[in-house]
Order: C-alpha cells, then structure tokens, then sequence
C-alpha cells in the first residue's frame, strides 16, 4: 500500500478550484466582453463566509455516538466551515446560489472514514438511523451529482471519501492498479509515475476529481480516444451498500451473466459506495506530440474524424472546434484565429508508433481539407486545459451569465442536433442589447458517432439562476427530441434525471428503482439523483 505525498487542496467553497489560482480579467478584456454581449450590469458582489447562516445540524445525537464509534469523533465534522464546503459540486447554478448566501441546505455534518470497512459501517449506521447518505469525492459534479439533499430524512451526512487515497496493487504483469476511491487524479498519477506507469485519464476536473467519482460517472477525459472512458478501463469494483459489501472481480471478460460491474459504473452513488477501483493502466509513453490544424469547415473536420473513427485510426485524441470557439480561443490567448475551424490532435506512444500515426492520420485530414497550422496552439490550449474553469468566474463577476452542457449522438444526427441545441440556448436566452454567443466543439469520437459540448455566455441580468433553468430546459428537450444523449460524460445528478425517462424509457427507470430498493431498501443512499422520482 502506497500513499501520495502531496495532497490536492480543498476548492473554494464558492468558486471553481484553489483560490490561490483565481483569475480575474483585465479591464480591457472585461470591457470588450461587457461591449460584445451586452452586459446590462456587473454581478452583486459576493456574499462574504462570515456573513453565511447555516441552519445548525440536524443530526440526532444517538446516531452521532455511533458514527462518531466508527470513524472516530475527530473524523465527525459538524463546524461550519467543513460543512460549507460540502454544499454541492461547482455548475454555475451552484456557484450563483452560494455567491448570493443560499447556503441553508449544507449537510448536518462531513464524515471521512480510512477504508472500506469504516465506509461500510458508516452505512450500516445511516440505514438504522435513517440518515441520508450523500457521497463526495472531489465535490467537481456540474449537474448536482453531491448536492445534499436530504428529502424526507431528518439529517444528511456528506460521505467524504479523501483519506481512501492508496494505491493498494500494481499487477505490472496484468497491467492493472487498485486504487482507493478518494485518490484526486493528480495523487494517483504520482502514484503510479514512481512505477513508470499512467492512468491515462485527463478530463478538465483532473486537478481535483476522484478515481471513485470517475467511476460513478462514466466519466471521459480529452485522451479517452488513446486510452480509454474510464468505465472501459475499470475491470473490478469494490462497494459498500446498506445490505453489505459487493465485490465483483472476475478478470477482463466474462459470460457469467450481465456483468454486475455496470450497475455500479455510472450509479452515481445511489445503489452503493465505491471503496476501491481496478483499473487497466499503461506504461508512460515514450514519445508524445501536439499538432494544430485547420478545417474549411465544421463538417469538414467532423467528416474526417468520422473516418478516422470507422478506419480504427484516431489519434491519443482529436477535438474540432466551430468557427466561433477557434475565434474566441484565440483571442482568449491573444493570438490571431486560424480561418475555419481549429483542431488539436495528439499521439502519444512509442516513438516509432507515433510518427506512423502522425502520417497516416495526416493524409485523411488533408484529405479533408485540413491544413497544418502553428503547433503553438495545440500548446495554448493544452496549457488552458485546467486553468478553463477559473475563467467561468471571473465571468460570473462581470455579469456574465457562462455555462457549459454536453451530448453525444449518431454521425447521421450530429449536426441536426448541433443546430437544434445551438438555436434554443440562443432563442431561450434573449436580451435587450447584444445578443448570447453559443459556440461547440466535437470533443470525443467513436465509431458510430460522437459528443458536442457547447459553451454559452451571455448577459446575466438580475436573475441569472432562472434565466439558465429555461435555457437548458429547453436545450435539453432539443437534445431528446432530436435522439442525442441528455449526457455524454457529466452525468445525470440533479439536473438530468427529469430526462431519464426519454432516456431509457419507463420500463428501463422500472429496473433501475427495483435495483435501487435492493440494494439500499430504506433509499438513504444520495436521494435525489439518476432516478426519477414517483417509481
């Protein structure tokens, strides 16, 4: 069992990431953005953590005794401070709600068990007391994933899973590692740099995301098309739920009935806790390169990686950017923007690996229309990579309303539903002056098709909370009515389960509930979320 020496901090309690590295705009840039969109004012300042009510905890003492028998009374949190920062993930309606103060929903106290066992009989206590259970891994959820709702119950705990952070196995041999839950990604890849290999797994939330949390969301990260979603690389689970523990570890493959393992995968914490993780891992590559190219057009681009994707022949990863997004990324970075659309691609490999795959990929963009450009901008970006999501706040400051919402369909319905997403976040968002930019990238690819994510800004007005709840409501039924995804890789929370049912239809949400009532039969385990309610 190793464990990392350096720790990953805790994210601001009302902001995106470590508050040591927020951003703020300089005033030439704040005033072309405020020019541009229209900005009718700058944001209320924010709501200060001295001047937070939290409503006081609601947890009965006896179940405290017993938690506090468990974990140990030092690993019982009941202070503000803590609790605070458990109130929910980091969407843009998360953060609107605690920059005005809404902070009475906070959990009734944060539990950090070590290990499996003490997980398990943190359960064992909540289930006979009836307290709700709400898991936490990196707290990074954009659709209300760790919102600590409490429904009927009297009290909800925040299941805090930070000091599950070993790497428990290497099997060099199998090419696999167990991982504990808690582990940021940044603590497992030191664990496993030491021993010359890489989890692979990039998505924007790496600096602060979970392995278990990656697990409970089918999560993707931008090299997914070289290594992997992180629900394929998994290939054992260990979980806790409130009737016991479930361990499914029965190799690569198998034929022994559905595989168990994707009832957990994507769950979400609902049906249970997952403790530890095994997953598939590489050695570091010895060679890695970054190219920039430029498509004449969006379709374009989307045709040759479509190619790519059906020949077998996708780079570690390939990401095309609209018009709009190639022009805005730009000028965020203070350069000039490529005509068309900009596309990032990189390999990674042995030495001789990549460059094969450089050329054969190079002759079906070019095929394509594409031309090389600058590779400085392949760099920009991957260096903005992670730094992104700090910028959403110093937007939020500015008055501008800035979110982001992801899909995945067919090839033969990507850019039906580009269009239909494109025109109701833009219809359902009006203003009085200026208008709202809505622009998309294709981000993952695969053989039958493949996932847009869009970003929007636009003019926050004085009620930017509802202003975001029509516009995506209505982005969403586009996203169903045209037969994409309600979620390629945020997951469902929240704020996507009223489209589960067009999701898997109601005989689907029917096996999930029955799922639900045996594994967790008095439903304390994240009420809520995935499943929708009246089941």
């Amino acid at each position: 069992m190793k464990r990392p020496t350096q720790h990953v901090p805790e994210m601001a309690w009302n902001a995106w990431g470590d508050p040591a590295a927020a951003q703020e705009l300089d005033a030439a840039t704040r005033q072309l953005i405020v020019e541009t969109l229209g900005i009718s004012s700058a944001a209320p300042a924010r709501v200060t953590e001295a001047a937070l009510a939290l409503r006081p905890s609601a947890l009965p003492g006896k179940a405290l005794t017993a938690l506090a028998e468990v974990v140990g009374v030092e690993h019982v949190h009941t202070d503000e401070p803590t609790r605070l920062r458990h109130t929910g993930g980091k969407s843009t309606p998360d953060l609107l709600r605690r920059r005005a103060g809404e902070v009475a929903e906070a959990p009734d106290a944060v539990l950090t068990p070590a290990g499996h066992d003490e997980v398990q009989g943190i359960l064992d206590v909540c289930a006979q007391h009836g307290i709700a259970v709400v898991p936490f891994g990196g707290g990074t959820s954009v659709v209300g994933g760790v919102e600590p709702f409490r429904g009927d119950f009297p009290a909800v705990i925040s299941l805090d899973l930070r000091r599950l952070d070993a790497l428990l196995a290497l099997d060099e041999e199998s090419g696999t590692a167990t991982l504990e839950a808690g582990l940021r990604t940044p603590e497992a890849e030191e664990l496993l740099g030491a021993e010359g290999h890489t989890l692979g797994h990039f998505p924007q939330s790496f600096e602060f995301a979970s392995i278990g949390g990656y697990a409970a969301t089918r999560s993707s990260g931008q090299f997914s098309a070289g290594y992997g979603r992180f629900d394929a690389m998994v290939t054992a689970l260990k979980v806790a739920t409130p009737r016991g523990t479930v361990t499914l570890d029965r190799g690569p493959a198998t034929a022994a009935g559905p595989d168990l393992r994707q009832l957990f995968l994507g769950s979400e914490g609902v049906f249970g806790v997952i403790t530890e993780v095994t997953v598939r891992v590489r050695r570091v590559p010895e060679s890695r390169v970054e190219e920039s190219w430029a498509f004449p057009t969006f379709a374009a681009g989307t045709a040759a990686v479509r190619e790519l994707a059906q020949a077998g022949g996708l780079p570690t990863a390939i990401r095309i950017s609209d018009e709009t997004e190639t022009f805005i990324n730009a000028a965020i970075a203070g350069g000039q923007a490529p005509e068309g659309c900009q596309s990032v691609v990189h390999f990674e490999g042995s030495a001789a690996q990549v460059e094969r795959r450089r050329s054969e990929v190079a002759e079906v963009l070019e095929r394509h229309g594409a031309r090389r450009i600058a590779s400085e901008s392949a760099q920009t970006w991957r260096r903005s990579r992670f730094t992104a999501p700090y910028l959403r706040d110093s937007l939020l400051d500015a008055g501008v309303l800035a979110e982001t919402l992801e899909t995945v369909t067919s090839w033969s319905g990507l850019h039906e539903l580009r269009e239909s997403v494109t025109r109701a976040l833009t219809e359902n968002l009006p203003q009085e002056s200026g208008s709202p930019v809505v622009y998309c990238h294709l981000s993952h690819a695969y053989h039958s098709g493949a996932s847009l994510y869009f970003t929007v800004a636009a003019d926050a007005t004085d009620d930017p909370q509802g202003r975001w709840a029509v516009a995506k409501r209505a982005a969403s039924d586009a996203i169903a009515a045209a037969g994409g995804s309600i979620t390629h890789h945020h997951a469902v929370g929240m704020d996507h389960r009223p489209w589960m049912e067009a999701e898997i239809g109601p005989l689907g949400v029917e096996v999930l509930a029955a799922v639900k009532r045996t594994l967790d039969p008095s439903g304390i385990l994240n009420p809520g979320k995935l499943i929708p309610e009246d089941v």
